[in-house]
């Protein structure tokens, strides 16, 4: 990192405003990013909330339309944010905001997760949850009110997405669940909380508990009777899905034609390293053999997160000494199992002050005690380093010549993902994984990604089944993932009625490693002899996160 402070310039002082702003407009992302000031609240979940924040993107559109870069990291900032709040407005126009909700990232459960990043050491921050906890009814009436409008203009989720969701808030909501633990277990870190303050949390965590089951009951009773069979949104909406969460335009159906053939090469690939593990074994009989073998076996979450910890903070020390220039703001990474029992694994990235660290967040599944080694061992560098950790976490890093807006909110899921799965490779590459059991993993895991592609694209755009009987479906989808992960059903069903209510994300891991490969494969064929792998990623972090359309233009020119 440069220690040459670059001067603010009115670019930056906009795309800064628009932080301001969307701080201000959605204070759940502010709490993430470390922006405490608005910390009491929650967002506005009406249909005016949706409509003050896509009149916030028009006028920030227009004040940069109305600037000139004065040097490249303008050009960049200009190009990516005017990209992103147009497609936001498009979006906003096609009206994916009455129909928002999903498994995994909608207000359903945004509203919820904020919790798991505010801060815990004090009263005073507990005294803050308490106000927070005392919003989530009236933003879970705002949630209710959009909803509702979609119903009216026919606009509303599919009905399997609904149903889920009212199977998880059953779990946020039972003595035992979520908000009862919370409040229930509140404590500062070097004391007691008065008892006022613990009485006051734990009846401002019974009118959470008591709103999310009136969203249960608003979804069981009147939501899920009109919600839409549905499961696929088709070409259209699913062509502004894939922009926003790749930053580029893609041709989706080369791309399909392309995972079928990638998910062919990722097939060919473990059934090689099979028969190194077992001379004549199949993948499954690989698999088998390993899943049998104790000492690549962990039992429990507790020994769980202490593996987890221990080879990240091996990765760190090994290559930040060797591969990679890793700031000293980003050298911890905490390793954390999640508050709730989901699916999915998933990375936070750390505050502005890097008060709070990035962290890794494993969400278990119930019933789920074993975990093998071998097949996670990637999981860990994907979501640490050099993968997400240290992509966002330098980006936050590099203050002295990014504005607010590139180092924290600026990027894309094929940006960040499409990185993490580089760096799977980047670590095969660098010697990390070179037990056959462990290369093993990490195909299981590229296979995954590439049978999405196919999944999701077949899906939402209603696509021929690869079996020629019919057109892919909901049956026909948790059937292809099962024959192409060696994961417990339960992992396997999440994942699915993930991509079917969140189109779009699910490819952008693969095709995001895709773009990544080929730019880097540009670079060098254009910069010969002369090209540094180490200082093109360098360059590469030092942008930030960016859509991967202006990735390409900022390297590539």
């Amino acid at each position: 990192m440069t220690a040459t402070q670059r001067p603010a310039t009115a670019i930056d002082h906009v795309a800064d405003a628009w932080v301001d702003t969307f701080v201000q407009l959605i204070p759940e992302v502010g709490t993430y990013i470390g922006r405490t000031e608005q910390n009491h609240r929650h967002s506005d979940q009406t249909p005016a909330g949706h409509d003050a924040i896509a009149a916030a993107a028009r006028n920030t559109v227009a004040a940069l339309a109305e600037l000139e870069p004065v040097d490249d990291i303008d050009a960049v900032t200009k190009t990516d944010l005017t990209a992103e709040l147009n497609l936001m407005l498009e979006q906003y126009e096609a009206k994916t905001h009455l129909r928002d909700l999903n498994v995994i990232e909608s207000p359903a459960q945004q509203i919820r997760s904020v919790y798991d990043l505010m801060p815990t050491d004090t009263e005073d921050d507990w005294s803050i949850i308490s106000r927070r906890l005392s919003a989530v009814p009236a933003a879970i009436d705002g949630y209710i009110e959009t909803l509702r409008e979609g119903m009216r203009q026919g606009v509303v989720p599919a009905r399997r997405q609904v149903l889920e969701v009212v199977t998880q808030i059953a779990r946020y909501t039972a003595d035992d669940g979520f908000f009862a633990a919370f409040a229930a277990e509140a404590a500062p870190a070097d004391g007691e909380l008065s008892a006022a303050l613990l009485g006051e949390l734990g009846q401002h965590a019974d009118l959470a508990r008591g709103a999310y089951d009136t969203l249960a009951s608003f979804m069981q009773n009147e939501l899920a009777p009109v919600a839409t069979e549905q499961d696929g949104v088709g070409r259209e909406q699913y062509a502004l899905a894939s922009r926003r969460f790749l930053g580029a335009t893609i041709d989706l159906d080369e791309t399909y034609e392309w995972g079928i053939q990638e998910l062919a090469r990722m097939v060919a690939e473990q059934e090689a390293i099979a028969n190194e593990i077992l001379p004549g074994a199949s993948v499954e009989e690989a698999v088998a053999f390993l899943e049998k073998d104790p000492s690549r076996k962990l039992q429990g979450t507790e020994a769980l997160q202490k593996w987890m910890q221990e080879t990240s903070d091996r990765a760190v020390a090994e290559l930040g000494a060797t591969h990679f220039d890793i700031p000293a703001e980003i050298r911890t990474l905490e390793c954390m199992i999640a508050p709730t029992q989901e699916g999915g694994i998933y990375y936070t990235g750390p505050s502005d002050d890097f008060s709070r660290p990035g962290r890794m967040w494993w969400s278990v599944p119930e019933g789920v005690t074993e975990f093998d080694t071998w097949r996670e061992l990637t999981t860990v560098y994907h979501e640490g380093v050099p993968g997400h950790h240290l992509q966002i976490g330098q980006g936050v890093a590099n203050r002295a010549q990014l504005n607010s807006w590139r180092r924290q909110l600026a990027g894309s899921s094929g940006h960040a993902e499409g990185w993490a799965l580089y760096a799977e490779r980047l670590m095969q590459q660098l010697g990390y994984l070179d037990d056959p059991a462990d290369r093993l993993g990490m195909l299981d895991g590229q296979r995954m990604r590439a049978a999405r592609v196919v999944l999701d694209i077949g899906v939402h755009l209603g696509k021929p089944r690869l079996d020629g009987q019919g057109i892919w479906d909901a049956d026909y989808a948790l059937e292809f993932m099962m024959q192409n992960v060696n994961m417990p059903e339960a992992f396997v069903r999440f994942e699915v009625n993930r991509y079917l209510g969140w189109p779009g994300q699910a490819p952008s891991y693969k095709v995001g490693q895709r773009i990544w490969e080929n730019v880097r494969d540009e670079v060098e064929a254009r910069e010969g002899a002369d090209f540094d792998i180490k200082a093109f990623h360098k360059r590469a972090l030092d942008l930030g996160g960016v859509g991967l359309d202006t990735l390409r233009r900022a390297l590539l020119g």
